[in-house]
């Protein structure tokens, strides 16, 4: 009777097998509320365009996520997180991967892609990204630029952002 219950127990908390992408005890569908109690600083107001994906947003542009510092935006609808974005200096991007490594487990994929340019030298860009279900999680860094990003996105959300109700 002990081996299954403890076995369900830990498969819930093996970073594999969880099925929502958090930051800080934020996870996706976390309300207003608990953003704004694991990140005092942050600052919420109504999105400034009418949004599919959207209706509010809190910003914090000083937090410290694996001692690495950053600014972070959360999108939510209805009182829900749908997405958040983390923005960090390059030069934490190994710190950063191996943070959200051991938080959301093995990449699906990671690697280097060269992302041409239509008659102007090629870019190249890292990135990482995991799924599950209908979440995302995706690092991307360009080496010659200065900041870095996380975004993490339930459903469609970026293709919904922009797009007018």
């Amino acid at each position: 009777m002990r081996a299954p219950a403890l076995l369900a127990a830990l498969a819930a908390a093996s970073p594999a097998a969880a099925s929502e992408f958090g930051i800080q005890a934020v996870a996706l569908g976390a309300s207003e509320a608990v953003v704004q109690a694991q990140f005092p600083s942050a600052h919420c107001k109504p999105l400034e365009w009418i949004s599919a994906a959207a209706d509010r947003r809190c910003d914090d542009s000083r937090v410290s996520i694996a001692g690495a510092g950053g600014s972070i935006t959360f999108y939510l609808k209805h009182d829900a997180v749908q997405a958040f974005d983390l923005h960090f200096n390059t030069r934490d991007l190994a710190r950063i991967l191996a943070h959200f490594k051991s938080m959301y487990g093995p990449p699906m994929r990671e690697g280097r892609e060269t992302v041409a340019r239509g008659g102007r030298p090629a870019r190249e860009v890292f990135k990482a990204h995991w799924a599950a279900g209908a979440d995302r999680a995706e690092i991307a860094s360009q080496p010659e630029r200065r900041r870095s990003a996380l975004k993490v996105w339930r459903g469609e959300f970026p293709q919904q952002l922009y797009k007018v109700n």
